[in-house]
């Protein structure tokens, strides 16, 4: 009942977004525009150009970015565990700043050269993965999940560091389009792009779908999941793969987003009421694609303006951050 529930809300949800915007549309023009009924003019390019892009990057970006965090909440036994928090968004952050600030917005490799988003995406996927890969090297040397947390906080100020210096040694126009980019937004997806971004970050989501049962055995204890038959190194490299390829993807097309990664895998929690992933995982995916639209809807309502998304985010994310350390505490 409570996926029905959800399921109608996304439906809902996205249909708002395809409706409403910053520029005024009537219902039945926008309705006739959906069904074919009326011609590409200016009308058309924004529902089917801007509007429907827009609501599909948020429908998929919201939900690998929970899943993403709820992987890692479980991986790392923390509930403040998050792509922002431990630093992966950080990372990909650096990557593209390398990309934008460093390298002209190009990557060239020999003969081979990229540019554009394919540049900027290579760049975040390398910037998470290593970044990723660090954290899972150190779980293994950290045993206390405070000071894991901890250094991922650490990391996370190591490349905002990196990432001020790249910003002022940059031309103004580097450090604007870098800028534009922090802010984050839906909207960084256009109807071309939207297949390479959809396809991308459904891999990513069915990596991670695929490793529910396993995730379900890590609640138990590492010691327990191997005597279990589970491998823990393949897991975890399953993980890293996951986490890496939804971070990038979501992190290069939208921009550093705050606090879903973060947030959702909690309310997602206090809505199913379990913690079994057969149930948690397509439950946090939901969610996050419901609160993605949401906030995105609230983004592009002011007229003839645009939010930051990372101005809404926190609406949201931050309550439920101060709910879970309180949580804790109590305990």
């Amino acid at each position: 009942m409570k996926f029905v529930i959800v399921s109608v809300l996304i439906v809902l949800l996205f249909l708002l977004n395809l409706f409403f915007g910053s520029v005024d549309i009537p219902a039945r023009q926008v309705l006739d525009i959906l069904l074919g009924a009326e011609g590409n003019g200016a009308a058309g390019f924004i529902v089917t150009g801007s509007r429907l892009p827009m609501a599909v990057t948020a429908l998929l970006a919201g939900g690998g970015l929970a899943v993403s965090g709820l992987m890692l909440q479980t991986a790392f036994r923390n509930p403040l565990a998050g792509p922002s928090v431990l630093g992966i968004n950080s990372g990909a952050s650096l990557g593209v700043a390398l990309v934008m600030l460093l390298l002209g917005g190009t990557i060239s490799a020999g003969s081979y050269t990229l540019g554009g988003y394919a540049a900027v995406m290579v760049g975040a996927f390398v910037g998470s993965i290593l970044i990723m890969g660090v954290l899972l090297f150190l779980s293994t040397v950290l045993k206390n999940t405070l000071m894991l947390l901890i250094t991922g906080i650490m990391i996370g100020y190591l490349t905002s560091s990196v990432i001020m210096l790249l910003n002022f040694m940059s031309t103004a126009e580097g450090v604007q389009s870098y800028v534009m980019w922090g802010m984050s937004s839906f909207n960084g997806v256009s109807l071309q792009q939207l297949p390479l971004f959809s396809a991308v970050t459904i891999a990513g989501l069915a990596v991670a779908l695929s490793l529910m049962k396993p995730l379900n055995l890590l609640l138990l204890g590492d010691g327990y999941a191997q005597n279990l038959g589970v491998n823990l190194r393949r897991v975890r490299n399953m993980l890293l793969l996951a986490t890496g390829i939804l971070t990038a993807v979501i992190t290069a097309y939208c921009g550093p987003v705050a606090f879903i990664g973060l947030s959702v895998p909690h309310i997602a929690r206090l809505i199913f009421r379990t913690d079994n992933h057969r149930i948690l995982m397509p439950g946090t995916l939901m969610t996050g694609s419901a609160i993605a639209l949401g906030c995105n809807l609230l983004c592009v309502l002011p007229a003839n303006s645009v939010i930051p998304l990372n101005a809404v985010t926190p609406l949201i994310g931050a309550p439920v951050v101060i709910w879970v350390l309180f949580k804790h505490r109590s305990r």
